[in-house]
């Protein structure tokens, strides 16, 4: 019972935004699959659209959210003073965040494939290796805004990383294609490039990058006063 008020008191704490624009998304992807064709788009630019948004869009509200897990706590002295340390309540609202958002990835996945749409994107990989179109850069992207948030210790200059790095990567994704390294770490390349080689191992770098980023963050994360008494909502 105590584990499960925990996690109660976790979902909770995620607040309204976090918990609801990854389903207002999926909605979105579902009317949009039900009514596309009707509304005068062609069925290419829907289904890129469609992608478009389970690769970039849930990815994006993911990262923003485990940026802003720092700072939402008014009890600072309390939990400071916890037998675990600031360490798991931070990890148990990271989980709750990020596996709230790539459930509703993953349900936007399966209404695409189901419907037939997935099928529309030239070159987009199919079965468990697709789910690493969304599953990739929604990690990769909750693991920056976690290293930013407990790095810099201020909620608006860690979601401004992480929609930064979203927002320079849509603009310069050809000039990234020409790189060896960039293109490894590109986040986007399933909507963006089309039918690629390197698609299989952009989407692997990103996953283990993910985790050095989560590692970089780990020592940062055991020092609860430092964390806590930087955070920032504003």
């Amino acid at each position: 019972m105590k584990s499960l008020d925990l996690w109660s008191y976790e979902i909770r704490r995620a607040g309204p935004a976090t918990l609801l624009a990854p389903p207002a998304l999926v909605l979105l992807i579902a009317a949009l699959a039900a009514f596309g064709t009707r509304l005068g788009s062609r069925e290419g630019n829907t289904a890129w659209f469609l992608l478009g948004a389970l690769e970039t869009g849930i990815p994006l509200v993911a990262g923003i959210a485990a940026a802003s897990l720092i700072g939402r706590d008014r009890s600072v002295e309390l939990l400071l003073t916890l037998p675990g340390g600031y360490r798991p309540t931070l990890l148990r609202r990271l989980v709750v965040t990020v596996g709230w958002a790539a459930l509703c990835a993953l349900a936007a996945s399966v209404l695409l494939v189901a419907t037939g749409w997935w099928e529309l994107i030239p070159g987009a990989p199919g079965g468990l290796t697709g789910q690493l179109t969304w599953l990739s850069p929604l990690l990769w992207l909750s693991a920056l805004g976690l290293l930013a948030a407990v790095t810099l210790r201020s909620t608006a200059a860690a979601t401004s990383v992480v929609a930064s790095v979203w927002v320079f990567e849509q603009m310069f994704s050809g000039v990234l294609r020409e790189s060896t390294v960039p293109r490894l770490l590109y986040l986007f390349p399933t909507t963006r490039w089309g039918s690629a080689a390197e698609w299989l191992p952009n989407r692997l770098t990103l996953l283990s990058t993910a985790l050095l980023l989560v590692a970089a963050a780990w020592p940062l994360l055991g020092n609860a006063e430092r964390t806590l008494t930087g955070g920032e909502t504003e």
